[in-house]
């Protein structure tokens, strides 16, 4: 029906969005502490984080075209099934960089979110896209929610490698379980284009990007807003070890903070926002928050507040990307949603490939002097976020 969700087509996909997420976020925590039994410094450690991201920016892209092309649920089952096997990999790699370059290809296997979004887009019409994207992010979320702690819980202390085993097989164990749900239960919305159509090339996407206003400051907000994200996350556990003492398993339990952060704002607050306000002023609101999480974090300096202070920095987070994310797949035509939300992830990715090393020698430079770099570096892009505001009213005025 015209103006609807189609969920008996999305639920499903909401699932296998749940477990495979869970997966990823399950050795989150657990990083910095498998980092350090190698020797690993905080630079080295920030690589862990990166590479997986490194991998990323070249999936999204990949993936976000084949799915196009091949289909959504194909992909999905070929992509989660080699995660699986190269989390099986890292958890028995003998050395740090070997440990890092199965990271990088575990990456590449990830670089799924985009074909995720370009499903939501297929069962979604574009007034009801952002409500679409909620219930993505709220997905997303819950597995962020379960998975550290699950990750944390089963590592204990992580004072050998053979204590991240179980958790990183676990994690390969959701891989597997979404490739079989994504084969017997999810089904394609969109009949795939085939061999014979041609894929775009990649600089089609890139082209069309910098030549869209709107979608040009989309890209900048996601860009920036999600290296500062994806630093902190990298610099939190090194962190609260210094700060607090933290063990991989006291982590694993604060990164509940974050994940019911995301899923509160997703599940009741993000629809009824963009309703209200609409989606520019919504990812206002999400970077302030995000920049004022960041700026308090080191100066209130306590365990109970920094726990709370990680929560409302996923809040700021899940009222703007996947609000970003959202317009930016109404904003983009249908024919473009595969190698367009491919080239956002891939984006996305890059800004967590520089960033957490970068944020990393800060680190040994600062332990603090990350919190405030990533705050202002927040607050340099909300003018930015002010021109979506004006942009996407225009936008709404044209279309009626």
């Amino acid at each position: 029906m015209p103006g609807e969700i189609d969920y008996k087509r999305m639920l499903p996909l909401m699932f296998a969005v749940f477990v495979n997420i869970a997966g990823f976020s399950l050795i989150l925590p657990l990083l910095p502490f498998y980092g350090r039994l190698f020797g690993a410094g905080a630079f080295e450690i920030a690589l862990l984080f990166a590479a997986y991201s490194l991998g990323n920016v070249v999936g999204e892209i990949f993936w976000g075209r084949q799915s196009d092309r091949w289909g959504r649920r194909a992909v999905l089952v070929a992509t989660t099934t080699g995660a699986a096997v190269t989390y099986i990999a890292f958890a028995y790699a003998p050395g740090l960089w070997l440990a890092i370059a199965i990271r990088i290809l575990n990456g590449f296997f990830g670089g799924t979110l985009s074909v995720a979004q370009g499903f939501l887009a297929d069962a979604s019409q574009p007034e009801k896209r952002a409500k679409a994207m909620g219930l993505f992010g709220a997905s997303f979320s819950l597995g962020f929610a379960f998975g550290p702690v699950i990750g944390g819980l089963l590592a204990g202390k992580g004072d050998a490698l053979a204590d991240f085993h179980a958790p990183i097989l676990v994690a390969a164990g959701f891989c597997a379980l979404t490739a079989v749900w994504s084969l017997l239960v999810l089904r394609d919305v969109r009949a795939p284009l085939g061999k014979a159509a041609p894929l775009p090339r990649y600089g089609d996407a890139l082209h069309y990007v910098a030549t869209h206003p709107l979608l040009l400051r989309l890209f900048t907000i996601s860009f920036f807003g999600i290296a500062a994200f994806a630093s902190m996350e990298a610099v939190y556990g090194l962190w609260t070890k210094a700060n607090f003492g933290w063990t991989a398993e006291q982590l694993g339990l604060a990164f509940i903070a974050i994940g019911a952060g995301g899923l509160i704002v997703q599940l009741f607050f993000l629809h009824p926002l963009v309703v209200r306000f609409g989606e520019g002023w919504v990812i206002v609101g999400g970077l302030v928050l995000l920049a004022a999480s960041m700026l308090l974090q080191p100066i209130l300096r306590e365990p109970t507040v920094a726990v709370l202070l990680m929560g409302t920095l996923m809040m700021g987070h899940s009222l703007a990307f996947p609000t970003s994310g959202a317009l930016t797949s109404r904003t983009a035509p249908m024919e473009r949603q595969g190698s367009v939300m491919g080239l956002l992830m891939a984006s996305n990715a890059l800004g967590r490939i520089v960033a957490p090393p970068a944020f990393g020698l800060l680190y040994d430079f600062g332990h603090d002097v990350p919190w405030y770099v990533g705050a202002a570096m927040i607050a340099l892009v909300v003018p930015v976020a002010l021109g979506v505001v004006a942009l996407a009213s225009k936008q709404v005025l044209a279309s009626v």
